[in-house]
């Protein structure tokens, strides 16, 4: 009486090691949300909206001032000409957006190209719509894809490929030349591609983030995703953005109008007005996250473990075989919340097939005396671990 893509599925790790930490009183590096409550301006115009302005069903594709506010964002930061009116959706939250695109352009029988690891949504809900779902794993420590390992991927009944990045969880901005090579082959297998770029405003240092709907050949078959909850450290908004030409927005705003049909009309506001007014958030954002990026991780490498490089989003990811641990990444997890009291998350949960067993996801966007306790208690679930292999 259930349906199997769902019901076969087990909790999230998310919400399982979130769950732990409750229950233990661990400190949590693992779900991905900011200690910091967000932007004060922000927060106050949403406030105000709820109090003073309109409270009833707004327009389905989203307030008008927030769509052109999104187009007028991009524009600015991404160089993009979207018109706000025609290619903007707004939906609750990038997760409705994703399942919008599945939902409303895949066909049974049509195959995905999806990268493992990967957000935990995608494959139930490519299913869902029938899709079939081929993966294509990434490996630690650079993440990325070559000429060979997409040319196995596609096919020709490939319809679609999903691109998350910035990547949650690798940390990854993919460089132009990678970017370039999926829009290649994109064009000439006639591929549209579905990009879940929610971390978009959040990279650091010399990285740059680049819309794969910006690249040649691209405009007309890419559905581009964003988040406001992620810009403005607002996780709990479920704000979203659906991106993408006419003939494309015209289907995505169909299915989104049967999933949730509108969104928040104080949120919408708030987050037009912070489009348009917090580019000071947009600088100071991205530097105070990387400085405790940067925290964490001099403080783990002081205690001896092996850490990978962050370019980008909240996270930052542990070898543990680098570091001396040869427990798998889940086992390690459940003994660092159970003896040592910090919650983290396995990579290997990411994967549905040939997991990577030996990394370890943190959340950097944290207080530092979070950061500094979720330091000491790594040190000793370590500490205990190497201890138990001897």
């Amino acid at each position: 009486m259930a349906n199997p893509i769902f019901s076969s599925l087990p909790t999230t790790i998310f919400e399982e090691m979130s769950g732990l930490a409750r229950t233990l009183g661990a400190v949590n590096l693992g779900q991905g949300f900011p200690d910091d409550p967000g932007p004060d301006a922000i927060r106050a115009k949403a406030a105000d909206a709820v109090l003073n302005g309109y409270n009833q069903y707004p327009p389905m594709a989203g307030l008008p001032e927030l769509r052109q506010a999104v187009a007028g964002h991009y524009a600015r930061t991404q160089g993009l000409d979207l018109d706000g009116a025609s290619e903007v959706t707004i939906t609750s939250g990038a997760t409705e957006a994703l399942a919008a695109a599945f939902l409303g352009l895949i066909e049974p029988g049509d195959e995905v190209v999806v990268f493992q690891p990967l957000y935990d949504s995608y494959l139930p809900v490519i299913r869902l719509a029938g899709g079939v779902p081929k993966l294509v794993s990434l490996q630690p420590p650079r993440w990325r894809f070559d000429r060979a390992t997409l040319e196995a991927a596609f096919t020709e009944r490939t319809r679609f490929v999903v691109l998350n990045n910035p990547n949650n969880p690798a940390g990854t901005v993919l460089p132009d030349e990678d970017l370039a090579l999926l829009a290649e082959l994109c064009v000439a297998h006639d591929v549209i591609a579905i990009c879940d770029e929610v971390w978009e405003q959040v990279v650091f240092g010399n990285a740059r983030h680049r819309p794969l709907i910006a690249y040649p050949g691209m405009r007309e078959r890419c559905v581009k995703i964003g988040s406001a909850g992620k810009m403005f450290g607002l996780t709990g908004w479920k704000v979203g953005f659906l991106c993408a030409a006419p003939a494309l927005t015209h289907s995505l705003a169909r299915t989104h109008q049967f999933l949730t049909f509108t969104t928040p009309p104080n949120l919408q506001t708030a987050v037009a007005w912070g489009l348009e007014n917090a580019e000071d958030w947009f600088q100071r954002m991205p530097r105070d996250l990387q400085r405790s990026r940067d925290r964490l991780a001099e403080g783990l490498k002081r205690e001896g473990f092996a850490v990978l490089s962050s370019e980008g989003t909240y996270f930052l990811n542990l070898d543990l075989a680098a570091s001396g641990i040869a427990e798998p990444d889940r086992d390690f997890c459940l003994r660092a919340v159970k003896e040592a009291g910090v919650a983290a998350i396995p990579v290997s949960a990411l994967y549905e097939q040939d997991p990577v067993t030996s990394i370890v996801r943190l959340c950097f966007s944290k207080r530092d005396e979070t950061l500094d306790s979720g330091i000491a208690r790594l040190a000793k679930a370590r500490e205990l671990s190497v201890k138990g292999q001897a």
